[in-house]
């Protein structure tokens, strides 16, 4: 869910809850009134002081490359409309993989369909009881995440860590040159180890930016360096289904069916001693992993056989 919002207005319950709801009408008219007086109890619940927090953080550009701790009252609100906005049941499997990692630190490294990726890991270990681990998310999160008010309150649910991108993965609006993006993106890496260390649960998507055609591409070998703290386990999340759920293209949800399979833990130290110190290797054999939990016609280039 991304309501388009003005960053005025963000500040007070009726113009969120009328950002909201504008969002939601095209597809959601009949449940709109219930999803109004579903936003006025959560927002009241939460109380003025949560509001104008979140109205805060809303008006404050994320300009730095850094780490943006989440707020509790916009992952309170997606929560709470996530069973009335997903209009087909999601399936979770795997989740008893999330328990495994348990206190651990852990790196989910998924495929990537969908601005709504993020969002929907998140509400679907929530409601399948796995409310710690999502508790736990920071997620390594483009620019482009920070371009707008509407993707910066989706955003605003979990930690992010803002992190640059090449032109190889970049539109325009995003581009740095080579050294800068090396600088930046040095610092990023300190910054997710420290996140680990403080317990938190990073959500890289590794293959750099969304998939246009539901296929995987290869992941990204510098994706590797979030996964030399010891000790760190890696959990595979293949995602099928949310390409249609938010489109590219389009401003608004649409109901379909989507499929969200965990599997089970890999051990980084292991895996980097058998992919022989190359994190080409090291990546590719998570995404082989990836893949083994989505569809075959969603593989791409980790289809086998």
């Amino acid at each position: 869910m991304q309501p388009d919002l003005a960053a005025p207005a963000a500040c007070g319950r009726d113009p969120l809850i009328a950002a909201i709801t504008a969002f939601l009408a095209r597809d959601h008219a009949p449940a709109l009134g219930e999803i109004r007086e579903t936003l006025r109890r959560e927002i009241d619940a939460a109380g003025p002081v949560a509001l104008a927090a979140l109205g805060e953080r809303l008006a404050q550009p994320d300009t730095e490359w850094s780490y943006y701790p989440g707020d509790p009252l916009a992952r309170r609100i997606h929560r709470a409309l996530a069973k009335r906005v997903l209009q087909h049941e999601p399936a979770l499997l795997g989740v008893e993989h999330a328990a495994a990692v348990a206190g651990k630190p852990v790196v989910i490294v998924a495929n990537h369909l969908s601005y709504s990726d993020a969002n929907l890991l998140d509400v679907l270990l929530h409601q399948a009881g796995a409310g710690a681990l999502a508790g736990r998310l920071t997620v390594i999160a483009g620019p482009k995440v920070y371009s707008s008010l509407r993707r910066r309150f989706s955003s605003l649910c979990f930690g992010t860590i803002k992190v640059p991108q090449s032109s190889g993965v970049s539109s325009d609006e995003a581009v740095m040159n080579p050294r800068d993006v090396a600088l930046a993106a040095r610092r990023v890496i300190e910054i997710a180890h420290e996140r680990l260390r403080l317990g938190e649960a990073l959500l890289v998507f590794a293959e750099g930016t969304r998939s246009r055609t539901g296929e995987m591409q290869r992941l990204l070998p510098g994706v590797a360096r979030y996964l030399e703290s010891p000790g760190t386990l890696i959990l595979p999340v293949g995602i099928a289904g949310s390409d249609a759920l938010f489109p590219i293209d389009e401003g608004s949800l649409n109901p379909v069916m989507i499929e969200v399979r965990v599997g089970p833990p890999m051990d980084a130290d292991v895996l980097r001693g058998r992919s022989g110190g190359s994190r080409q290797r090291m990546m590719d054999a998570i995404g082989v992993a990836i893949a083994a939990n989505l569809p075959p016609a969603h593989r791409g280039v980790y289809a086998t056989g």
